[in-house]
């Protein structure tokens, strides 16, 4: 059931429809969305950020990290599987996955490892020099004024 509408808001901005689709889509909720596998997100900078995938039982050839339109998908899937193995008990998840993650504008990948079992992904803002904010110096009238009225005296 969902309870907020954003059609107003598509009616009466422009430009911000991608804002408003992320907002519709993290307030739908979403059954087939599952917790697989955990994952963690944490501040390592002013700018800085690094997600962190437990993929126990994946290496690195099993994975694959793709950015696309502010779009980052982490996505896992083995190889050929040994049918020869019997388990009497199977604890450690080896199915495929896919997780997506929406990044702000002007975020990007810099850096991904594998150690441990989990997948860290490290991501860094950065923000272009025309875009970053400056101070505008005011210039005032009155100072102008009296320079004109020396000249003219």
């Amino acid at each position: 059931m969902r309870t907020l509408d954003f059609s107003p808001f598509y009616r009466s901005t422009v430009g911000f429809d991608r804002v408003f689709d992320l907002l519709d889509s993290a307030t739908r909720l979403d059954a087939s969305v599952s917790a697989y596998p955990p994952y963690n997100i944490e501040v390592t900078g002013e700018d800085a950020y690094r997600i962190s995938v437990a993929v126990a039982g994946f290496g690195q050839d099993d994975l694959d990290i793709e950015v696309r339109e502010n779009k980052l998908k982490i996505s896992g899937k083995h190889g050929e599987t040994d049918e020869k193995n019997r388990f009497l008990h199977r604890g450690i998840a080896g199915r495929a996955f896919e997780r997506q993650f929406h990044l702000a504008d002007h975020v990007k990948v810099s850096d991904a490892s594998l150690e441990n079992g989990l997948l860290h992904v490290d991501l860094v803002r950065e923000i272009p020099e025309e875009q970053r904010p400056r101070r505008i110096e005011i210039k005032g009238g009155t100072s102008a004024k009296a320079i004109e009225n020396k000249q003219a005296a």
